[in-house]
């Protein structure tokens, strides 16, 4: 694992959040955005385009268009609400890879030396805190992941996140 480069002149400390459609995204982001405006740093958002079998270049090409387009699409909104909740003032990176979901984290992790914490929010269904939370926070690979994760419950108000953060 590389050497995290947060603290030295001209780094900031980045919190990553994985970016997709589950309920349980926004409460990683608020409390991304808020740790990161009280420690001067920024909010790196991570969506990954998970691979499908297609066995047509031009098939499998419409699909990572589609995705880019979503994940584009899913940026400017999280943006709109991190600008509606407050945190107009956090900065942030918009990363999108194709991958297998864990890979695709690793990978970031490694080649951004400036992230500094993995957040993930942690759904609220009965069937558990979320594949992602399950495999990464409790599995594992959480003893052996190269940066710290922070496990977001994921029926805080926005208002309990701002004063957690």
């Amino acid at each position: 694992m590389k050497k995290r480069r947060i603290f030295e002149q001209g780094h900031a400390r980045k919190l990553l959040v994985v970016v997709d459609e589950t309920p349980e995204v926004e409460v990683a982001l608020y409390y991304a955005a808020g740790r990161a405006l009280h420690a001067g740093g920024r909010v790196s958002l991570l969506y990954v385009i998970e691979p499908e079998n297609q066995f047509w270049d031009s098939v499998r090409q419409a699909q990572l268009d589609e995705q880019t387009n979503k994940a584009r699409a899913l940026f400017r909104l999280f943006r709109r609400k991190l600008n509606n909740a407050g945190y107009d003032k956090v900065g942030t990176d918009e990363v999108i890879r194709e991958g297998k979901l864990v890979d695709a984290i690793l990978q970031q992790i490694e080649e951004d030396e400036d992230v500094a914490v993995l957040v993930l929010g942690a759904s609220t269904e009965t069937a558990g805190p979320g594949p992602l939370v399950s495999s990464l926070g409790t599995g594992a690979t959480a003893g052996k992941f190269p940066i710290p994760i922070t496990i977001v419950p994921g029926d805080l108000t926005l208002e309990q996140i701002q004063a957690l953060a």
